[in-house]
């Protein structure tokens, strides 16, 4: 995706709110006590990748400033946070395992389609190559597991 200079925000950097390299870091107040937070909220998402604790200032009232080495920190925090959920949704929507057969080794794969009104999954079956032997629809609560599988296979690729 190119992005043209007018569609990034300008780069801002004040003591509680700054915005750079696709990121904006806001200080707020904390509404369970008196202490602040800090919102990590990456340029074109409405919820924040983080929301923390922030330090406060030397009169024990208002926050500590944000400064380039603290945004930096929070900009690798915030990033890490999104690359985790990213893989853990990829692990929840994409399953593998492989089955031994007199043929070698089959590999079974389950890709979910999390779709609002439609949902489903695939189930695919590769061989040793890395090339589909066999692709069915299945519905998206399908469980795979060893047993699923080996009765996929075993069954002549039968839509389960």
């Amino acid at each position: 995706m190119t992005h043209d200079a007018d569609d990034l925000p300008e780069v801002v950097r004040e003591d509680r709110l700054w915005c750079d390299n696709g990121w904006t870091a806001k200080v707020i107040k904390n509404e369970d006590d008196d202490g602040w937070a800090v919102a990590m909220i990456k340029h074109g998402e409405a919820e924040p990748a983080l929301v923390g604790p922030w330090t406060m200032g030397r009169d024990k009232k208002n926050p500590k400033p944000l400064d380039a080495a603290a945004f930096n920190t929070l900009v690798k925090t915030a990033s890490e946070v999104l690359r985790r959920h990213e893989q853990h949704l990829h692990a929840l929507l994409h399953k593998r395992m492989t089955v031994s057969t007199d043929d070698g080794p089959v590999e079974v794969t389950l890709d979910i389609v999390p779709d609002d009104y439609e949902p489903y999954a695939t189930l695919s079956a590769l061989d040793a190559f890395g090339e589909v032997i066999a692709e069915v629809r299945v519905e998206a609560g399908f469980k795979l597991n060893r047993a699923s599988a080996a009765a996929w296979v075993e069954g002549g690729f039968r839509r389960p």
